[in-house]
């Protein structure tokens, strides 16, 4: 039996557990950084397959890393599991956290014979907090030859278009009065929020194709009759290339500004997040896993140019070492990652399928990775 049949067999034997975990962290969502039970049943079902494994490591409760073999080619299969607010496991964490483990669960007795070194990183906070980001910076990719993760999406996708991407608060600060009786007393911070969004959106005009300002108002008032004296909102701002980032959130940043300006009202501005990078995966790389990914019976349809980005702390990790970031098709379109239908999308027999196809993809790649190193 060949190296890649042996793996196969190991991760359709584990199918059933795999499901189960990608079921039960749907069915528990949790935020950012608060990935207590998802955290704590990857690591589980990595030690009980022989994994060395550290719960709460790089100063982040809710991140595992879990190694097996000692070979000198060294990869990683990152695991996320953080939900959204309100549509729980929208963008599919559970399948990438089932999927990861799988690829672990089906190298773990070839480690050693095929010369390779497993680690499984359980990353939390994607979806905002940029634990992968925190990881690299503290040491976590450190020596790695390759790192590897699959995510679920409506189509199949070999690349992911990865856009660089910033994250931050919006506060004003203004002063209170009676909006009947005395509003020249005022100052009003909503207004403020108002200006800053009408400059954005004539901005807009004059921003690049791949560039994307998107916000939402967390507070602006608290009664009618009442000129508020504060307001918030969080705020993303998107561009196709890590380089173009920082100028395009000073364009946006002098929006805000003039808000502040025009009212008279106190500003403040919060990253909640490190910038995330564009998305560079490695060609190579990628090609193994298409390859290996077609070889499961997986489609991958020619798609029209122009498919927007959506973001990933991922892509920090592909700019220090050879990384893919491939996407399973569900196959549930018009549902799209991030609503209420794809949630539902994540736990049917086609994202089960998409568990088992992405372990074992994962896992034949990295046993290429070794053999032709």
């Amino acid at each position: 039996m060949t190296a890649k049949e042996t793996i196969e067999r190991r991760v359709r034997a584990a199918g059933d557990d795999l499901v189960a975990l990608s079921h039960r962290i749907h069915a528990h969502p949790e935020l950012a950084f608060e990935e207590v039970r998802a955290s704590a049943w990857v690591a589980g079902a990595l030690s009980d397959a022989g994994f060395a494994v550290q719960h709460g490591c790089y100063d982040l409760p809710t991140a595992v890393r879990a190694t097996v073999g000692t070979g000198p080619v060294h990869v990683v299969l990152c695991a996320e599991y953080d939900a959204l607010p309100g549509i729980g496991h929208a963008c599919g964490h559970n399948v990438i956290a089932a999927a990861a483990v799988g690829a672990g669960l089906g190298l773990a007795g070839l480690a050693d014979d095929l010369g390779l070194t497993v680690t499984v990183l359980g990353t939390p906070a994607e979806e905002g907090g940029g634990g992968k980001v925190l990881m690299l910076d503290r040491g976590a990719f450190d020596g790695v030859d390759a790192a590897m993760m699959v995510h679920p999406a409506a189509v199949e996708m070999a690349a992911m278009p990865g856009s660089a991407v910033a994250q931050f608060e919006v506060a004003y600060r203004g002063k209170p009065a009676h909006a009947g009786a005395y509003p020249q007393l005022g100052v009003n911070a909503a207004d403020a929020m108002t200006v800053a969004q009408v400059a954005i959106g004539l901005l807009r005009q004059q921003t690049g194709a791949g560039d994307r300002i998107q916000g939402i108002v967390t507070e602006a008032g608290s009664a009618a009759n009442v000129i508020p004296d504060a307001s918030r909102g969080s705020w993303i701002v998107r561009t196709d290339r890590s380089d173009e980032l920082a100028a395009l959130k000073g364009r946006v940043t002098r929006c805000f500004e003039a808000g502040a300006l025009a009212t008279g009202c106190d500003l403040s501005l919060t990253s909640t997040s490190p910038d995330y990078a564009d998305l560079r995966p490695d060609p190579a790389l990628l090609a193994r896993y298409r390859a290996n990914a077609e070889a499961l019976g997986r489609v991958f349809p020619d798609l029209p140019r122009g498919v927007a980005g959506a973001a990933t702390d991922m892509g920090n990790v592909s700019h220090a070492v050879r990384a893919i970031h491939p996407m399973l098709g569900l196959g549930c379109a018009p549902a799209v990652n991030h609503q209420p239908e794809f949630t539902a999308a994540c736990v049917t027999a086609t994202a089960d399928r998409a568990v088992l196809d992405g372990a074992i993809a994962m896992a034949w790649t990295a046993a290429d990775l070794a053999t032709t190193s």
